[in-house]
């Protein structure tokens, strides 16, 4: 029985278990987004978010710790001079994990595991932040009138100036008639000439 057993054993013994984590977490810090299966990425985030945080405090003591977990002096000094100044002011949460699918060999679950703060198209999205709007229970039809709007234009039909308007004297429709007619090419006689 598992009671109190809540480390996910991936399939691995202890020291291939730990070779895998410091593996994904060296190779986390170094390229910024890995592709991995979704239960070593979640077993992974486990592992490096501690590791992320002590590069907040560049201390040799937190570099010490650091280089006990990675094994990995390039990786190390690359989470004290580019993660950690970067990650200062975040609280937590250092890692996102993506579901990508799955494997076409195996089906196994696959995700992206990424740092936050370096994703620089999830940085763009959270600053070009557009106001949806809401949906409504009123059918389509239903809108209430408001105005200036363009059902109230329509059916009021006035000119901007009444001034204008008032000033120019209203045009017969009656000679425009027979210069359509003329310029079509066929001639009728108006019934008042005939």
């Amino acid at each position: 029985m598992r009671h109190g057993n809540k480390v996910n054993a991936l399939g691995r013994k202890y020291g291939h278990r730990k070779a895998l984590m410091t593996n994904l977490a060296v190779a986390l810090i170094t390229h910024k987004r890995i592709r991995t299966t979704t239960a070593k990425a979640k077993a992974l985030r486990g592992f490096v978010e501690p590791i992320i945080n002590r590069s907040k405090d560049n201390t040799t003591h937190s570099r010490r710790v650091a280089f006990r977990y990675l094994q990995d002096k390039k990786a190390v000094t690359e989470l004290f001079d580019t993660v950690g100044p970067k990650v200062a002011d975040r609280p937590g949460g250092y890692t996102r994990i993506l579901k990508i699918g799955t494997r076409p060999g195996d089906n196994a679950e696959m995700a992206y595991i990424e740092l936050v703060d370096f994703n620089e198209n999830m940085l763009k999205d959270t600053k070009k932040k557009t106001r949806r709007s809401r949906r409504t229970r009123r059918g389509p039809g239903t809108k209430p009138e408001v105005e200036g709007t363009k059902a109230n234009a329509v059916s009021d039909e006035k000119p901007k100036d009444a001034a204008e308007a008032s000033a120019a004297p209203a045009q017969p429709s009656a000679p425009e008639a027979p210069s359509a007619q003329a310029e079509s090419g066929t001639e009728e006689q108006d019934p008042k000439e005939a």
